[in-house]
């Protein structure tokens, strides 16, 4: 399975936007030899790199930045919804209507992942699940960027009190990832 470089990159901001480009450095470092050459000085965001990659990424960040707390991720989502969301994928954001938005979830899916899809279930006025299935590869951080993601775009749509709990994990055991979102209208 391949990400986007906006995966990628998105981590790359938050490192040196909270923790300095020093330690950007220090990830870095910490990865193997052909890791650091693909990430090299520029991560090309429409780029499809390895899974892989971004797994021992996310393995060095929260190792040596988050003092081993994977809740980072949740942050490192958020900021990257506010990113490719104001400017690159504008154009998914639907002000005042976050189920219009939620119902594009496999559209956007395939912008990030080249394999499996994202479902959209709408469960109530303010409230719907989200299940990705069928993903060849998958992780915790990387999950949990999907729940802060989606909590962060769902504001940026005029939700307010936005809850995203990941029910179902594949990483953990699950057969699918399954995020329930609820949010006061």
């Amino acid at each position: 399975m391949e990400i986007k470089g906006l995966i990628l990159q998105a981590r790359k901001e938050f490192v040196v936007d909270n923790f300095g480009e020093e330690a950007w450095g220090r990830v870095l470092a910490a990865l193997p030899e052909e890791d650091r050459a693909a990430l090299g000085d520029l991560i090309l965001t429409a780029k499809w790199y390895p899974f892989a990659i971004g797994e021992r990424l996310d393995k060095a960040i929260v190792d040596l930045l988050g003092g081993g707390d994977k809740k980072l991720f949740e942050e490192i989502g958020a900021k990257s919804a506010r990113r490719s969301l104001a400017k690159v994928h504008k154009s998914f954001l639907t002000p005042g209507d976050p189920q219009a938005f939620l119902e594009k979830a496999d559209v956007i899916y395939k912008f990030y992942y080249d394999t499996g899809r994202r479902e959209y279930e709408r469960t109530g006025p303010a409230s719907g699940v989200l299940t990705t299935y069928d993903a060849k590869t998958f992780s915790v951080p990387d999950c949990l960027t999907v729940v802060g993601w989606y909590r962060e775009a769902l504001r940026m749509c005029g939700a307010r009190g936005v809850e995203v709990v990941e029910e179902e994990c594949r990483a953990r055991g699950g057969s699918c990832c399954r995020y329930r979102l609820t949010w006061s209208e």
